[in-house]
């Protein structure tokens, strides 16, 4: 874009996600927000009064209805992007046609729920000559860059496994089971932080609100909605982690740690201090038995900052340069989706070994 005019979005949806992001976008001054649509008047009302949007925000019931409407031309002609928060079985086709009539997409996670339609979208995004962006929070948080930079670095030594729990006691989500639902987190982080993808992984899931697969969704989850999950991830280098998920736990936990041959790393979102380095390795003594030596543990300092406006104006300067985002492009998007539909592949296939 060569304009130094606001870039004008429109935002379909407006529930817990969608709010948070109309609320940045609209504090954000290089993005003008001129439409929100969602089926709930009431939530729209609700949300436009909590944000404070003026009377100049068009709002819709439903994205047909703003790609459609006579009277919506010239609002049409006026945006550069569009934001969705739906349902992901829903996205393909909404992007595929944003993109199609020449905006820029911010797609909540995940992209697809298949990983052929997020290479499709990126291949579209690339002919149109538009940037397609995907909504991977944690990778904006200022924990978890100082943490892929500590890790890169060599503070924790020679990289050994990880380990991470993601578990709570709702919300229960009806559309899509625990892995598609929290995993993706986690996968994102340790990407990130490791610099590979996993190259073989087995999983389990257990099933026990929803034993019955959601319509239009019995190929990915075919034994209804996993409850909660137990995954082993292996990548290239060798590192192996243990990822623990549920929706069904009494106690919410959010930690997730890398260990190394000189400590560990461990991010845990919960804790007064997020981010923290335990430091300390096993020394043989005369005897022959190994005993724990250096031990300390270090609170990393942090900036200060909202991960998710970071999202937002991530998208916003990639719209501007009209160059994809270095962290959370649609390429980063459909790598993390095909590696959770290997997940699934292996969670109904009772735990066996999937190759990436």
């Amino acid at each position: 874009m060569t304009s130094n005019a606001p870039i004008a979005i429109a935002i379909l949806g407006a529930g817990r996600w969608g709010r948070h992001l109309i609320r940045n976008f609209h504090q954000i001054p290089d993005a003008r927000v001129l439409a929100v649509v969602d089926p709930d008047r009431e939530r729209r009302a609700a949300v436009a009064a909590e944000v404070g949007l003026d009377d100049a925000v068009t709002f819709c019931d439903s994205w047909d209805e703003l790609r459609d409407r006579a009277d919506l031309a010239d609002l049409r002609a006026r945006l550069d992007a569009i934001v969705v928060v739906t349902p992901a079985v829903a996205h393909y086709a909404t992007i595929s046609e944003a993109l199609n009539l020449g905006y820029h997409v911010f797609s909540e996670k995940p992209l697809t729920l298949d990983a052929v339609e997020c290479r499709e979208l990126c291949d579209l995004a690339k002919q149109q000559q538009r940037q397609l962006f995907v909504d991977h929070t944690y990778l904006f948080n200022p924990a978890v860059q100082r943490g892929g930079e500590l890790v890169r670095s060599g503070a924790i030594g020679e990289l050994r496994y990880g380990y991470a729990a993601r578990v709570h006691l709702a919300p229960v989500r009806l559309d899509v089971d625990v892995v598609w639902d929290l995993v993706i987190h986690d996968l994102s982080i340790l990407n990130h932080w490791l610099g590979e993808t996993p190259r073989r992984i087995s999983a389990i899931g257990q099933s026990w609100l929803q034993p019955q697969p959601p319509e239009g969704s019995a190929d990915l989850f075919p034994n209804g909605l996993a409850d909660a999950s137990f995954i082993r991830l292996v990548y290239p280098s060798g590192v192996s982690v243990q990822v623990h998920l549920s929706w069904f736990n009494p106690h919410k936990q959010r930690r997730l740690a890398i260990a190394g041959s000189l400590g560990t790393l461990v991010f845990d979102e919960l804790a007064d201090s997020p981010l923290t380095l335990h430091r300390g390795h096993m020394k043989q003594q005369a005897s022959g038995f190994f005993e724990p030596v250096d031990m300390a543990i270090e609170p990393i300092a942090l900036e200060p900052g909202e991960p998710l406006r970071a999202v937002c104006e991530e998208f916003l300067a990639s719209v501007r340069s009209g160059t994809p985002s270095a962290i959370s492009s649609g390429e980063v998007g459909a790598e993390l989706v095909a590696v959770l539909q290997a997940i699934s592949r292996s969670v109904n296939a009772d735990g066996a070994w999937v190759e990436l």
